[in-house]
């Protein structure tokens, strides 16, 4: 599977074949490792790389921590209608898609309510990780297609915001 993914500010792709990790950076920088991942605990899991182990844990507002070093990661199908934006993407009105099939935790918002740039909106529970959707610009939002506890699959419209 290959994921587009930006970490700490720094675009990268991600193609995962296996137990085989291909990262490369958009400056030119690649790694390539073997790799094993094994759920420890809720949002918590034990990562072998290259014969190197490391604790990673999911934190809010799409922030992870590897060893105590904390990251702050977005991950995107490039398949995917939620792929990343560049910076016309987030004129105009925009729906706010399920990344993965899940289940709704939260829904934080209302329609006809105001929302930040980067406000969360909902929260999506995947592959028992949960992952809240943010707003992709300030704007109003004009509807919330779903509710908490119900059952979504990828790229099901949660909400529209313009």
């Amino acid at each position: 599977m290959k994921y587009e993914a930006i970490i700490d500010g720094k675009p990268a792709r991600l193609e995962l074949n296996g137990a085989q990790l291909h990262y490369a950076r958009e400056t030119g920088a690649s790694l390539d490792l073997e790799y094993s991942i094994a759920p420890t605990g809720m949002g918590q899991w034990s990562v072998l790389a290259n014969g190197r182990s490391f604790a990673a844990q999911l934190l809010s507002n799409g922030e992870v921590s590897v060893n105590g070093h904390v990251f702050r990661v977005e991950i995107f199908d490039p398949r995917g209608r939620r792929g990343r934006r560049g910076a016309a993407g987030s004129e105009g009105r925009q729906t706010i898609v399920a990344p993965m099939p899940g289940r709704v935790i939260r829904v934080l918002i209302e329609a006809g309510q105001e929302v930040e740039d980067g406000q969360g909106l909902i929260v999506v529970e995947a592959m028992k990780m949960q992952n809240e959707m943010k707003s992709p610009k300030a704007g109003r939002v004009v509807a919330v297609k779903t509710a908490a506890g119900a059952t979504v699959a990828a790229g099901d419209v949660l909400a529209v915001v313009e």
